[in-house]
């Protein structure tokens, strides 16, 4: 079997331990466990996890004490329980106890960095201009800014996480990102030898995706719309991202909305749902416009082509959620409300009437935090 084909064969990471495993990964299992329903649950004593997880109570006093040493868990005191006998000693994942840095490549003309805490909320900011910068020389610029923020961190480091633009297959290689003219760059192995700590990466939807479970109240299924430069999704499907045999699952930029024609795209075809909804597109057609009623038309026309881009999807994977995520000013509003309406008049409303279609609270961070979100998968196995 060829390398790609293996790595198309592998079993996506799971953001959470759920099922029984092998004797062989059961320490590693229960270990994540554990870590889980603290990192989740807080405050809990060493029985109560042993009633959660099912795990008998040495089994977990034995997890407990190699997290504890390892710097993971801490005792935070006795708990008040106003009852005969000895009070429980109270437990809590270590939510100060490192850092994560979290990297976004995904703007135009600037990478963005941060080192977070282990619950997502960023410490400490960095930003490096790219003027430009292509191919190796770019790929230079990310290198020195995870240095910078290494360099920066008071804390010891669980990984770092990375969003990229374009195709990235399961081993952080990215196939093809040609606004930074990357194809098949080993940007994790370049990382990885370059810094000597563990590093994940991951397309800059999917990992928005992930921040949007972890720190965003997701309600269940969802896919996350990110409009930027270019236009992309991630999605989450019980509980686990959705990658797609060629990794190119959620590329929706480069599909043609409607029959209508559409403006040239980049890729050569006309009427890509790019064409009507990356932000310099739009920014373009608002600055055309003559007046508040031609620049609502505008928003409204790239959100009734988001809507019929939505309605085949959500009919096929039933989600509970859609989530947009990019400039506020544009895309909340007449945008988002033209989408819903057009999503609404082509799908069933028995089925998906209970959908829900809102902006992400993220912000600019949310790629950094899914980045984070990312480490915590990978390293620690919470979400």
């Amino acid at each position: 079997m060829s390398a790609p084909e293996a790595q198309r064969s592998a079993s996506p990471r799971a953001l959470r331990p759920s099922a029984k495993v092998l004797p062989e990964h059961a320490r590693s299992h229960n270990r994540s466990l554990v870590l889980q329903h603290l990192y989740r649950g807080g405050l809990q004593s060493r029985a109560d996890l042993a009633r959660e997880t099912g795990l008998t109570r040495v089994t977990v006093s034995d997890l407990v004490a190699e997290l504890i040493a390892d710097g993971l868990v801490v005792e935070t005191g006795q708990r008040d329980e106003g009852r005969p006998g000895k009070p429980a000693i109270l437990l809590d994942i270590n939510r100060d106890g490192h850092r994560i840095i979290g990297i976004d490549l995904s703007d135009t003309g600037v990478f963005r960095g941060a080192l977070l805490d282990i619950d997502g909320r960023v410490v400490t900011r960095m930003e490096a201009a790219t003027d430009g910068a292509a191919g190796d020389d770019v790929a230079a610029l990310a290198v020195q800014l995870v240095r910078d923020l290494v360099a920066a961190s008071d804390r010891p480091l669980l990984g770092i996480g990375i969003g990229s633009p374009g195709i990235v297959d399961l081993g952080g290689r990215v196939l093809s990102a040609p606004n930074l003219e990357w194809s098949d760059l080993a940007l994790q192995s370049i990382v990885e030898d370059a810094i000597g700590l563990p590093v994940i990466v991951a397309n800059d939807a999917n990992a928005a995706a992930l921040a949007e479970h972890s720190f965003g109240g997701a309600l269940g299924d969802l896919m996350l719309i990110r409009v930027g430069r270019g236009v992309g999704a991630g999605l989450i499907l019980g509980g686990m991202p959705v990658f797609g045999s060629r990794f190119a699952a959620g590329e929706l930029g480069h599909v043609v909305v409607g029959t209508d024609g559409g403006e040239l795209c980049v890729c050569g075809k006309h009427g890509c749902l790019e064409t009507w909804l990356s932000v310099p597109r739009l920014r373009a057609g608002l600055d055309a416009a003559s007046d508040a009623e031609a620049r609502d038309d505008v928003l409204r026309r790239a959100g009734e082509r988001l809507g019929i881009a939505l309605a085949p999807v959500v009919g096929a994977l039933n989600l509970d959620e859609v989530v947009i995520s990019g400039p506020v000013e544009l895309l909340d509003g007449p945008l988002t409300e033209a989408a819903i309406e057009t999503f609404r008049a082509r799908t069933m409303a028995e089925f998906h009437g209970d959908l829900t279609v809102r902006m992400s609270d993220l912000g600019q961070d949310i790629v950094m935090r899914g980045a984070a979100a990312m480490v915590l998968s990978g390293r620690l196995g919470v979400s």
